[in-house]
């Protein structure tokens, strides 16, 4: 399983990173996305993967006897979806903000501006 989550993780990553480096403001934001949810899926397989197994320990243990899951990869990661909701939701606002003002979504068009006609 955590083969399988590994090869997700690099495919996530190398698309993310291939959408970043293209001219379109969507595709960015796509990228961004993908990144981040690479990145979640990093904090997860850091935090091994236990079936079964609830993040609670009995108090009543004076050691571990068990294997279980790490709650502390999951409360990052649950908190890194809230974060990248709110992140994405603002882009999109913003990107169509920017696409209403220059009438495009090539990020080379922000760059230039338009006094070099003289």
């Amino acid at each position: 399983m955590e083969l399988l989550l590994v090869l997700v993780l690099g495919l996530l990553y190398s698309a993310g990173v291939y959408l970043i480096l293209r001219r379109s403001m969507v595709k960015l934001l796509l990228g961004i996305m993908l990144l981040g949810h690479g990145t979640n899926i990093l904090i997860f397989v850091v935090g091994k993967i236990t079936k079964g197994h609830p993040p609670v320990i009995d108090e009543t243990y004076k050691v571990f006897q068990e294997i279980y899951a790490d709650p502390i990869p999951q409360a990052l990661i649950l908190t890194a979806i809230v974060i990248s909701f709110g992140l994405t939701s603002f882009a999109i606002v913003l990107l169509k903000r920017v696409y209403a003002l220059v009438d495009s979504d090539d990020l080379d068009n922000l760059n230039t501006p338009e006094e070099e006609d003289i």
